[in-house]
């Protein structure tokens, strides 16, 4: 059974047409809250409520000022699970965080998620709580399966995302299987972004420690310097994205010191399994992870071997992780073999090229960066479209034509221009196609055609834009658009 993201949709297709709602009527319609009632929110944070009210205030525009207050509670109003137990100690506390329109766990997803809200922990013991529960919840997972990508609710459940005839060593828990880099950073950047804004010793238990001293294991395995590691995958499918060649072990590499990724942060198989942004994104992860280590436990060990192995990697970067820009320059690849082969290309999902600076893993002034991501925003990167309702990246996941929201935010975050900015929030506020969120994609020239009507992901980072410009850039949300 074929299963990729866009397929589990609330409505029927892939590409789904909002409600009778054509872009006319849409724009006219009164911008009334599209949050469940308070009664029915999963969990209220009364420091988030403040937060809204605090930075939709100085936004001008009514419609940009009513997506964020739609989209930056979306995780809490509509996907957190407190408290859902799962063979815990009793008493501990525990999160489980969906994804939006599909009833599993990602450890990406969930962390980034969350991430938007970590500034507001201290201010509120509740919120703190959640975070807890959550990066106690993501140690237990990885515990299960180190290399699977998203997880059940029930550790005893099998699958329900079509994943159950997969040829791979699927346990009990585990809902998809995909081994993907960013799966260990994102909960690694979670900890220490919770660590950094707290100094909460709380999560950083044995178990947590357990886990991440697996997920730094991980990454040693997935060197593959002694052999092709434990790791393999197969899906039947006629798609060659959701599955991998010879014996799933994914195409050959010379072992340089890369970790191997075999699925992107879209979920669809590597064509080179030296991703060289999830690469970038394990080095400053382990960074991340040596830091919650050395401070909230006193692990010297544990900190000194994940800095080794940051510095390993990185130094394999540098000798393998750039390709020429066709223009006398060196820019990032996307993937590399370790042969010297290398593909240019980038894909909406962060971590992107273009999503570095988002996650630490990439200094936006930096000179390399800004040349990569000015090429990936350019028709060099076969993944960039341009129509009539605006430009941006999308992806081989959704097809083509169909640009990411992600795409938009992320150039925007980049941003110091003003003018690239502006042009970012009118598109941003007139491709919702009349719903009030952010989706996965839309068409590049009918933002009326869609995937993913609830995507919790998108809403924070759209949440996370906004926050941005409010203290670097208050005059721009001071216009309207």
């Amino acid at each position: 059974m074929r299963f990729r993201r866009r397929d589990v949709m609330t409505g029927a297709a892939a590409l789904a047409v909002t409600a009778s709602l054509p872009r006319a009527a849409a724009a006219a319609a009164p911008l009334v809250s599209k949050r469940p009632p308070r009664a029915q929110r999963h969990f209220v944070s009364p420091a988030v409520e403040a937060e809204i009210a605090r930075v939709k205030a100085k936004i001008a525009d009514p419609e940009l000022a009513w997506l964020f207050e739609n989209c930056y509670p979306n995780t809490l109003d509509t996907t957190v699970k407190v408290g859902t137990g799962d063979g815990k100690p009793e008493g501990k506390p525990d999160a489980f965080v969906i994804t939006g329109d599909i009833e599993a766990l990602w450890l990406r997803d969930s962390s980034a998620q969350m991430q938007t809200y970590v500034h507001l922990a201290p201010k509120d013991a509740g919120l703190r709580r959640v975070f807890t529960g959550l990066i106690a919840r993501q140690a237990r997972c990885i515990l299960i399966d180190p290399y699977a990508n998203a997880f059940m609710e029930d550790p005893t459940a099998k699958s329900n995302l079509g994943a159950r005839t997969d040829q791979t060593d699927m346990k009990p828990g585990v809902a998809e299987r995909k081994w993907e880099i960013d799966s260990l950073c994102y909960p690694m950047r979670l900890a220490h972004g919770y660590w950094t804004a707290t100094r909460d010793k709380t999560p950083f238990d044995d178990l947590w420690a357990k886990a991440m001293r697996r997920a730094v294991a991980t990454f040693r395995e997935q060197q593959r310097k002694d052999g092709k590691g434990p790791y393999h995958f197969q899906r039947l499918n006629v798609s060659p994205t959701e599955t991998l060649m010879f014996e799933g072990y994914g195409a050959p590499t010379r072992k340089v010191g890369l970790i191997h990724s075999m699925f992107r942060p879209s979920d669809d198989a590597c064509l080179y399994p030296f991703l060289i942004p999830s690469n970038l994104f394990a080095v400053s992860a382990l960074r991340m992870l040596a830091t919650v280590q050395r401070e909230a436990r006193g692990d010297t060990a544990g900190a000194t071997d994940s800095e080794a192995l940051a510095t390993e990697v990185e130094t394999a970067l540098r000798k393998h992780g750039r390709m020429p820009d066709g223009q006398g320059g060196e820019v990032w690849a996307y993937e590399v073999d370790g042969f010297g082969n290398a593909i240019f290309m980038d894909d909406a999902n962060v971590p992107s090229l273009s999503g570095l600076p988002l996650l630490g893993a990439a200094d936006r002034t930096d000179p390399l960066f800004r040349r990569t991501a000015a090429l990936a925003w350019s028709d060099r990167n076969p993944y960039f479209f341009t129509g009539t309702a605006a430009r941006g990246i999308g992806g081989p996941h959704i097809g083509l034509d169909m640009i990411w929201p992600m795409s938009i935010i992320t150039h925007a975050m980049n941003s110091d221009d003003d003018a690239v900015i502006r042009q970012c929030l009118a598109w941003l506020k007139t491709t919702h196609g009349g719903t009030g969120f952010m989706h996965e994609s839309f068409h590049k020239d009918d933002p009326a055609k869609f995937t993913r009507h609830w995507f919790a992901w998108a809403n924070g980072l759209f949440g996370e834009l906004i926050l941005d410009l409010e203290r670097r850039k208050p005059a721009l949300l001071a216009a309207r658009y």
